[in-house]
């Protein structure tokens, strides 16, 4: 990122309690995307009686695999908007672009719950993404700015924590009340947990200026980058063995471990603990060994999917493998964002936003694969091992890139990884 003016470089930093409370303004924006995002895995079944009744009358696997195209809906979502807002926004300043983000997620989130039929619920959460991945990348170099030099992994990890966060708390409880109140319920009071959000950033999160040199041409230039596309394959691909199990968590619960309806609350928060517990090891991870961390992480993840096709008819098997399986793509999301700001040199705010549209085309190609495998006739336990496979792609692709990196360090070319230290020098008032 270019410096700031001259005239704001005197600005004072903030206080400590003053910096905390911002950085946990930023999370709630994260609280109410994970909450926005995951509420639906837990949900589909309910979703899939409800919109699609004569479907799941014939076949409750066809309509649960039919009703995760809302999932993939949102996804796409997300893959459409982060670049283009990212784009087209970053000479903006930074809170009112997040603002008017939160605004979006608002009235999105309503349009989702209010929508009377299947096909108006995928338009409303295909918009209601659109600002998912801005919100991300903006409120992560926000952070990394307000935590300040050498924390860059762990500010974005920060704001992640939100995200977690609302798989151990936010899901597990909309999940239960979207189960005894209906699905619209849930989704009305995520609607409300984006304009608390809004409230708090207005009130806490400080003034901060965009790039006043940015242009959408220089921000775009990070596609002309071959290590940027190989971090992008490496989330959009290796990330997706996560989703395919995710999507369909709550009817492999039912189906292949044999609990109650009432115990997908509780695994869902099995698997907030295990995304909560990744992320903070990964942006400490991605501030210190990014390269090794990522590819530790993407084995711990294959071992994860192996134990949970091996074991997920009991009880013990299936939490362990999940918590494990989800702590170890949660460690990722750091290392993979890191990644992308490094690579992508001076277009950091694309960079920054782009790390979600990867990580949600994974959402959109695991829902997807897992559920025609499911539709094929291949049970519940056959989303594993398409998870698997993309985990094995997704590992092959990390050697490729870091490959080229050392051979370019070699050559004495800049790789943009000597910058993963570097602080977004923007000040803060």
């Amino acid at each position: 990122m270019s410096a700031a003016p001259t005239t704001q470089t005197s600005t004072p930093r903030l206080t400590p309690a003053r910096t905390r409370l911002a950085l946990l303004a930023l999370a709630l924006g994260g609280f109410g995307i994970g909450s926005t995002e995951f509420v639906a895995m837990g949900l589909l079944p309910n979703i899939a009686h409800d919109l699609l009744p004569a479907v799941y009358a014939a076949s409750p696997s066809d309509a649960n695999a039919q009703a995760g195209w809302a999932i993939s809906a949102y996804a796409l979502g997300v893959v459409v908007g982060a670049p283009t807002i990212a784009a087209f926004a970053a000479r903006l300043p930074r809170k009112q672009l997040l603002l008017w983000l939160l605004v979006a997620f608002t009235l999105g989130t309503v349009a989702s719950a209010l929508a009377p039929t299947f096909q108006l619920v995928l338009v409303a959460r295909f918009i209601s993404a659109l600002p998912h991945g801005a919100y991300f990348g903006i409120a992560s170099l926000v952070a990394a700015s307000l935590m300040g030099p050498g924390k860059r992994g762990q500010g974005v990890a920060f704001v992640l924590s939100g995200l977690t966060i609302a798989n151990v708390i936010g899901v597990p409880l909309i999940t239960w009340l979207g189960q005894t109140h209906g699905w619209r319920a849930a989704y009305l009071v995520v609607a409300g947990i984006f304009a608390l959000t809004f409230v708090a950033v207005a009130t806490l999160v400080p003034w901060q200026a965009g790039n006043p040199k940015a242009t959408m041409a220089n921000e775009l230039k990070a596609f002309s980058r071959l290590q940027v596309w190989l971090a992008l394959l490496i989330g959009a691909i290796g990330f997706g063995g996560f989703f395919a199990v995710y999507t369909y968590v709550a009817p492999m619960v039912t189906t292949i471990t044999g609990l109650k309806e009432s115990a997908v609350p509780l695994v869902l928060i099995l698997i907030g603990l295990g995304m909560t517990v990744g992320n903070l090891i990964g942006g400490r991870v991605a501030d210190r060994a990014l390269r090794p961390g990522m590819l530790a992480f993407f084995v711990i993840l294959l071992l994860g999917l192996g134990a949970l096709y091996f074991t997920a008819s009991t009880v013990v098997g299936l939490l362990v493998s999940l918590f494990v399986i989800s702590a170890a793509c949660c460690a990722m999301s750091p290392t993979i964002q890191t990644r992308l700001m490094d690579v992508a040199h001076e277009s950091q705010s694309i960079a920054a936003a782009l790390n979600h549209s990867a990580l949600n085309i994974a959402n959109a190609a695991g829902a997807y694969l897992g559920g025609l495998t499911i539709a094929a006739g291949f049970g519940y336990l056959s989303p594993v091992v398409v998870g698997a496979i993309l985990c094995v792609a997704g590992i092959a692709l990390a050697v490729v890139s870091f490959s080229i990196d050392r051979s370019r360090e070699r050559r004495g070319v800049d790789t943009g990884v000597v910058h993963a230290q570097r602080p977004d020098p923007l000040p803060v008032d």
